[in-house]
């Protein structure tokens, strides 16, 4: 099922599916709750799946300017409370959607039961990396979402899945073209301001499952296993012919880890 909901000050398109354990999957930029299909698919028969369209993706709604990380967190807080989940919830973020996982790690740790971290990073931009987002964003809002597709497509996909799986490289893009200007550029303002959650790394006490794609250019392997060393409860796991989006590349892989990871109660 997938609608509507009201998440505190703005409204949520959201998929969910399943019962049991809550397992809350917050998608990459520029991309949208679609990402995680293949999951729903494997998955929501034992799990009870949540996957929202963060502020200014998919379907939710758009709202103008900069969207903190911590403002989507507050979203994903607000839409649980709106699906009746009281219980603590896995999170599982991939890149961006990792970001939004330190901040509500930050203001609900109370609400997180486990943590799944995917091609992700704690560090903050460069001063560099920022500039180069707002000049994007400005960019965007000129000539649309589409310049994405080949500006940051190539970067987030394997070459063997680009050779391989070309079904998976059109959805991507199909998820980039379709996202709203404003939302995309709103999201890489916000990413840009974004605080270093490095901090947060030795305070976590929750099981935590780090994956990453072997080749991904965007955050390496070896900047994930480090992070891994910095948190006591971490298990870390590298999956071979993916890139930065191993859920879509190498789904079955993915869930198969998901699978060994999540708890049945």
């Amino acid at each position: 099922m997938a609608t509507r909901i009201p998440a505190g000050k703005v409204a949520l398109h959201v998929r969910e599916e399943g019962s049991g354990t809550p397992v809350l999957l917050v998608h990459a930029f520029p991309l949208n709750h679609e990402m995680w299909n293949d999951q729903f698919d494997a998955l929501a028969s034992k799990y009870r799946l949540i996957a929202p369209d963060l502020r200014g993706f998919g379907h939710s709604q758009v709202i103008e300017g900069t969207a903190t990380m911590k403002e989507m967190a507050d979203d994903l807080a607000a839409l649980l409370d709106s699906l009746n989940v009281s219980q603590p919830v896995t999170l599982c973020g991939l890149s961006m959607g990792g970001y939004v996982i330190w901040e509500f790690l930050r203001a609900y740790r109370q609400r997180v039961r486990s943590l799944i971290l995917c091609d992700t990073r704690a560090t903050a931009d460069t001063g560099s990396v920022a500039e180069q987002r707002l000049e994007l964003a400005s960019e965007v809002l000129a000539a649309g979402s589409e310049l994405l597709v080949e500006r940051l497509g190539p970067k987030l996909i394997s070459s063997a899945t680009r050779e391989k799986r070309p079904e998976v490289v059109e959805r991507v893009n199909e998820m980039i073209r379709s996202a709203p200007p404003q939302g995309v550029a709103a999201a890489l303002r916000g990413m840009a301001e974004r605080r270093d959650s490095s901090d947060l790394l030795e305070q976590i006490d929750v099981p935590t499952l780090l994956v990453v794609g072997r080749d991904d250019e965007l955050t390496p392997p070896d900047e994930m296993r480090s992070m891994a060393d910095s948190i006591a409860t971490a298990r870390f796991e590298i999956i071979d012919e993916a890139g930065h989006l191993p859920a879509m590349e190498q789904s079955d892989a993915f869930n198969a880890l998901l699978s060994d990871f999540l708890p049945l109660q």
